[in-house]
This record gives C-alpha cells, structure tokens and sequence, in this order.
C-alpha cells in the first residue's frame, strides 16, 4: 500500500501520542476489535506520523481466545494504566462469564482516575456492570439489547452504530467500530485525515451517532409496503403488552381481514402467528443472555401464565424454557 502524502490539517507539532489500550475478553469478536485498531495504524501511516499508539490487554496477561478461535498474545495485565489512556473493553459471545470480578475491579479503579473507558460490541454489558454507564447514553449489539434493557435500566439504552457520552464510547459491534474511531480520528486531527483513513479502508458511507444499527423494517424483510412496516414497528415496540389485531388494523387505516391479507400475502403467515414470534424471540434472548426467571421472562414478553408461555415455547423451539435455560448454563460452564 503507498504511503500517503500527509493532509494539510495535520500539525507538524504533533502532539504526544493517543494511546488506546484494548482489554480483550474472553472470546471477544475479531471484526470489532481490527475495526477499532486499524484506522489508527492507517491514520498513523497517512499523516506519517506516530498519531496514535496502541496495547493489548487481558486478564492472565498472557492471551486470549477470540470468539473465532484465534489466539491472541497480549502485552500486559489487569495493572494502572495512564491518565491520558483510552480503555476499550472488546466483548463478544458469552458476555456474562467473560465479565469477571477482576476484570470489574479493574474497570472501577481504572474509572476513578478519571480515564476514558468505552466498551466495543458486547462490552457494554461488561461496562455497564461495573457500574460506569448509570445515568449514560450507551448502545450495544441489537441481539442483546433486549438483555440489557432488563438488567441495566439505568442506562440510557439508544439503538445508534455508536455513542459517545462523556468518558463513555460505546459501540454496536461489527464495522460500529470503525465509525467511532473515524469520529475520534476527525476530533483529534480534522475531517480530511478521517476522510483519507475511510478512503483506505474502502469505507464510503461513514455513519454517525445519529444512524441506527438495524436495517429499516422494509429492508430486513424485503418488504416495502408502509402499513405493513409500520404495523410491525408498533409489534416490535409493544411486546411485554400485545396489541390485538384489530388495534393494529384500526391505527393503520385497514380493516383486520385486509391486514390478515396482508400479512398471508407478504409474510405467509398470520399477524398473530407473526406477533407470537417476536415474543418468542425476545424470550429466548432473555433466557440465554440473563438470569430473569423463566416467569420475570414470560411476563416481559406478554404471557400471563408461565404454563402458557412454555407451551407456545415448546411448540416453536421445540424444547421448554428451562431447558433452554439448562443448555445455556451448560454451555457456559465449558
């Protein structure tokens, strides 16, 4: 790759270095963690100078094992770092048993120092847990966020790529972090050099904090009909309540045999079929990323009864609530 010729806006009195040390947990995602760390080594090779320095830590000080089984070797351990550091926390699967009680210690000592500390992917869990984002705007991946929401209500849940609130970065997981570091890289050293980091990772969309992480209703079900799209938004919105059929027929203009048509014609399947299967989804996510009863499960997701609920629940996953659960804990015990 050719050296670029430094931009315009760059100082020739370039400050001490950023450094950004990355605490990589136990099976952390590798696509977040290349996406925060290479626009800096770019944004260093583009301005030809040593803008930004980096350090990987992990909790034994000596590896760790990325979700896709690669192995990491680590420079240091859970020991001080400087005032002026960035802490980047890289979360992935099994984020509950990847959050330890040393790594929290860490983070909580870390933070009284005044230190910036931000999570990537599903470390906003670990953050979050260490109690560093109550009263804060924070995001994290859209599979988690309904695990998230009923343990940290605290936290100021957005669905933005990434956030930025105060001391606290955050991001969605995925290319997220690209994004964020794009905006750090435009705050500190000007637009035109984020710009040049975004041409060399072939990046040509740049999103902000104002983008949001999932694709738009029509997009993610290949459906463009906007009263379909938006029946399925007031769905998404209202699972702990359901909101019958013919609500949800009368709010969008149509009768409820013309949403029934609808939704056969589209979606092959009814809307309460369809309904049932948000709930059911978002029950899943909360037996396998919290540890909310089976019943506290049941009535976040608009079942009355915990008998009812493991019916329907048996009937689509074919397995029952608490087995689900039990698999879970087994899983996580490996």
């Amino acid at each position: 790759m050719t050296q670029n010729k430094a931009p315009a806006n760059v100082r020739a009195d370039t400050p001490k270095p950023r450094r950004f040390v990355f605490l990589l947990l136990h099976r952390f995602t590798m696509l977040s963690f290349a996406g925060a760390i290479e626009p800096l080594r770019l944004a260093n090779q583009a301005s030809g100078k040593t803008l930004y320095e980096w350090i990987m830590a992990g909790e034994d000080g000596v590896s760790v094992t990325c979700s896709n089984g690669a192995v990491f070797s680590v420079n240091m351990g859970l020991i001080d770092v400087g005032r002026d550091d960035v802490v980047l926390v890289c979360g992935g699967n099994d984020i509950q048993t990847a959050t330890t009680r040393p790594i929290l210690n860490w983070l909580r000592k870390q933070a009284r120092y005044g230190i910036i500390i931000g999570g990537l992917c599903t470390a906003s869990h670990t953050v979050a847990k260490a109690g560093l984002l109550d009263g804060k705007r924070a995001t994290i991946h859209w599979e988690n966020q309904d695990s998230f929401a009923e343990e940290f209500p605290e936290v100021n849940l957005t669905k933005s790529v990434f956030v930025i609130d105060g001391k606290r970065p955050s991001t969605a997981g995925g290319t997220s972090s690209i994004d964020l570091m794009l905006k750090i890289i435009a705050e500190d050293h000007g637009e035109e050099l984020a710009n040049t980091v975004a041409d060399q990772l072939i990046y040509a969309s740049i999103r902000t904090d104002q983008d949001t992480q999932r694709l738009s209703v029509p997009s993610r079900i290949g459906v463009r009909h906007p009263k379909l799209a938006a029946v399925i938004r007031m769905m998404e919105q209202n699972i702990e309540e359901p909101i019958s059929p013919s609500v949800l027929a009368r709010d969008v203009g149509m009768s409820t045999r013309q949403l029934e048509r609808l939704f056969r014609r589209y979606l092959n399947r009814s809307p309460k079929r369809y309904y049932m299967e948000l709930r059911l989804q978002k029950a899943r996510n909360l037996l396998m990323q919290t540890e909310m009863s089976v019943i506290n499960v049941a009535l976040a997701c608009g079942f009355a009864s915990p008998s009812h609920f493991s019916k329907c629940y048996r009937a689509h996953y074919s397995t029952t609530p608490y087995r689900e659960r039990g698999s879970q804990a087994g899983r996580l015990s490996v």
